[in-house]
């Protein structure tokens, strides 16, 4: 008995180092993914800089009337370290972007095992949605938003002062915008989830409309990093069209769910017939056969 014990106390101390290797091997996966990535993209920084400003180029201050691939060259860097911890920031902040899809992957990996078999098959179509959606959320702010939030936080200069732009800063109210975009676009997978898992019944939010886009309103309010009531629009429309579609793939799962139970069930309930009526059969033959 005793040394049954020691042995389950072996295996378990095993399963634990074990458990603390897999970590390893995947966090170091991460940090090389991440490390190398911030490498290359440190010497892409001016290109990645360019990339991002070009789409405010016209709301900062360009009292030389230069070119909008030299304004943001103009832009000041007040201490003597600042260039180089810019330059790393740019490729750090660019890795963590470009290789979240690997460190995504790793860190979903390791958890993995401890699924149920029918809670793995969502983990590839929910890792795609994910990425997906913040891809799509960052190039709508890109692409959408910037142009008038800037110009919104640069009208409210007029009178008070003039910008005395500082890289950092406008690079991290960028930064700010699209990750901001980005996390919110994540909405459909959270309320897929919430709704197929009967966690917030489908029927509830469905009635419940008025009240959910108060609340998509107010966490546009909350997300957008301005004040201004056109980006704020334009974050709750984009959350409603989501909210809406991730509501109709939600149906059509549950239906399909409710669908192959109904099947299930009358397949359940043909195979209990036929079983009673061969065991009337085999009662009626054995009655033939005494009599």
């Amino acid at each position: 008995m005793a040394v049954r014990r020691r042995d389950r106390n072996k295996d378990k101390r095993m399963s634990i180092w074990g458990h603390l290797a897999e970590l390893r091997r995947r966090l170091t996966i991460i940090v090389i993914a991440i490390l190398a990535g911030s490498v290359v993209f440190y010497f892409l920084a001016q290109d990645i800089t360019y990339l991002l400003f070009s789409q405010i180029a016209e709301y900062l201050p360009n009292p030389n009337n230069v070119s909008a691939e030299e304004l943001y060259k103009q832009m000041y860097i007040f201490e003597a370290l600042a260039a180089f911890t810019f330059r790393f920031y740019v490729g750090f902040v660019t890795s963590v972007v470009v290789t979240s899809p690997i460190w995504l992957w790793q860190l979903g990996g390791f958890f993995l095992p401890a699924l149920k078999p029918n809670e793995r098959k969502w983990v590839v179509p929910t890792f795609a949605a994910m990425v997906s959606l913040f891809i799509i959320g960052v190039l709508f702010c890109y692409f959408v938003i910037l142009d008038p939030a800037f110009l919104f936080l640069s009208s409210q200069a007029d009178g008070i002062g003039v910008y005395f732009p500082s890289v950092t800063n406008f690079f991290d109210t960028i930064l700010l915008f699209l990750m901001a975009f980005g996390v919110a676009f994540e909405l459909p997978v959270v309320i897929f989830y919430l709704t197929v898992f009967n966690i917030i019944p489908y029927k509830k939010l469905r009635k419940s409309w008025r009240v959910v886009y108060i609340v998509l309103l107010v966490l546009s309010a909350f997300v957008t990093p301005d004040a201004s009531p056109v980006t704020m629009i334009l974050m709750f429309c984009a959350l409603t069209v989501l909210y809406e579609g991730s509501l109709l793939l939600s149906r059509i799962v549950l239906a399909k769910r409710i669908r192959a139970n109904e099947e299930r069930e009358a397949a359940e309930a043909a195979a209990e017939a036929a079983a009673d009526a061969a065991y009337a059969r085999r009662k009626a033959a054995e009655a033939a056969s005494d009599a």
